[in-house]
């Protein structure tokens, strides 16, 4: 099985998902926990429509809500940015309170033997990860993928 990441901010709507196609995705997880955007730029990863694309391009979807950062837990990293001046979509990483929680309060919490157990049942060959940070380093699917590389899967951010 292959892992990947993929965010959405800094992508068209064809460029988001010709990324899938070329590397054969056929299992998407979405991590986050509101499956929604604001505005009409990035409507296209809104839940229903992104469903309903993916469905069209034969790929499963997932709602992983068991991996997305509580709201608290966003508040911490909502405050590091707001420190650091920066704003959301242009974040670079994580900020070190945000990290310590969500290994704490989410990972330490998550069952990756039933999730890889599922994702072997469904056949899952190209699973990507999905949250909006354009970069990995800047969401939290990067601390989910470093978790799945010690569990000894090599991950690759489109």
């Amino acid at each position: 099985m292959n892992f990947f990441t993929i965010g959405v901010y800094g992508s068209t709507e064809q460029e988001y998902f010709q990324k899938l196609i070329d590397n054969n995705i056929d299992t998407f997880c979405d991590i986050r926990q509101r499956r929604g955007v604001r505005g009409s730029k990035y409507a296209f990863v809104n839940s229903n429509r992104l469903q309903q694309r993916l469905n069209e391009l034969d790929i499963k979807y997932a709602h992983i809500i068991d991996l997305a950062p509580t709201k608290e837990i966003r508040e911490l990293q909502k405050e590091a940015d707001a420190q650091e001046g920066v704003l959301k979509r242009d974040r670079d990483k994580l900020g070190k309170a945000f990290t310590i929680a969500y290994k704490d309060r989410i990972l330490s919490n998550f069952d990756f033997n039933a999730f890889l157990d599922k994702l072997d049942e469904v056949a899952a060959s190209n699973v990507v990860l999905f949250c909006v940070e354009e970069k990995p380093e800047a969401c939290h699917r990067s601390i989910v993928s470093d978790k799945l590389e010690k569990l000894g899967y090599k991950i690759k951010h489109l």
